[in-house]
């Protein structure tokens, strides 16, 4: 069996522990097919996970690997598999919950991918598939953001929050951008009517708002309170700080009064990726990328994730 590169770690720890090694390639079983990955990026979960924060769910089996999204091209098609064939470009994720993607190949089932955006290339891709169906589903599904709606955004020059904007403003939404004060202009080109630093400018000075899409996770009743009494919020973080606490308040805001915060656990499948390649096609959505690592600098773009002050996505190129 040949060998393949992917990025692993021995141990919790901090970013250092990760490191490129090898492990056996794998086959694509009769309804999965093998992807040969062009391009992965850093999503906040494998930074949890990688440290030691996730362990009912990432378990103490070593080594593990790191890596959410996917794109790439399909090198082997499982004998039950119909609709794809070698060759071509697609992108996705893997499994709910698991992780590494940062590899030369993965074996999926054809529901966790969708064929590729044509016009874009595939490492620029890698930026989207986690965040952007992230996005899609908080705006889309969970608050049905309507046009002409007041929509503010926390965290909006991050993964999500940078496609969020651009989502907002595709369906027509009024955005409201809180970010650094650096990347202030960059989120107004996202399409932010105003931006705001987050630094100087708190939930006293905002709203009201017919929905908030909270990246950030604190100071969650304070946001929550800028909700006109129809308006709807979604949270994606939780304050690492007290997150019994952070995670009580959303939970019983969920069922409790009017305002009410969505909570969700991402789990996209094909047709969410159809769904954003549609929306880059159109150009309603494009990536936002900080940097593109190669494979080798995995623990660089962790590291750099964990700094904060990012703008857009940490890119793990792989070929």
């Amino acid at each position: 069996m040949s060998e393949m590169r992917a990025a692993r770690y021995d141990r919790y720890g901090p970013p250092e522990v990760l490191y490129e090694g090898t492990l056996p390639k794998p086959v694509a079983g009769p309804r999965e097919v093998l992807v040969r990955v062009h391009a992965t990026s850093v999503n906040g979960g494998e930074l949890s996970g990688r440290a030691g924060k996730a362990k009912l769910v990432t378990g103490r089996k070593f080594p593990q690997g790191t890596g959410v999204d996917i794109a790439g091209e399909i090198a082997e098609v499982g004998s039950d598999v119909r609709h794809l064939a070698v060759g071509d470009r697609v992108w996705g994720a893997m499994r709910h919950l698991t992780f590494g993607a940062a590899a030369e190949y993965v074996a999926v089932r054809p529901r966790q991918l969708s064929f590729a955006p044509d016009g874009i290339e595939l490492v620029r891709a890698a930026a989207l598939p986690a965040v952007g169906t992230t996005a899609i589903t908080a705006l889309r599904d969970k608050i049905g953001l309507r046009s002409g709606e007041r929509l503010l955004v926390r965290g909006a020059a991050g993964g999500v929050g940078s496609v969020a904007v651009q989502l907002g403003h595709a369906l027509g939404a009024h955005v409201t951008a809180l970010a650094g004060a650096k990347a202030l202009d960059l989120v107004r080109k996202f399409g932010a009517d105003e931006a705001h630093d987050y630094r100087t400018t708190g939930p006293a000075d905002l709203g009201p708002f017919d929905a908030v899409l909270d990246t950030v996770g604190t100071e969650l009743r304070a946001y929550r309170g800028l909700l006109s009494p129809v308006g709807r919020m979604v949270a994606i973080a939780y304050d690492t700080d007290r997150p019994l606490s952070s995670v009580g308040a959303v939970l019983l805001s969920t069922v409790h009064g009017s305002r009410r915060v969505r909570a969700f656990s991402g789990n996209p499948l094909h047709q969410l990726f159809a769904d954003l390649a549609a929306y880059v096609e159109k150009g309603a959505i494009r990536p936002v990328i900080d940097t593109v690592h190669p494979l080798s600098g995995v623990a660089e773009a962790h590291r750099a994730m964990e700094a904060g002050g990012v703008r857009g996505k940490h890119v793990i190129q792989v070929v």
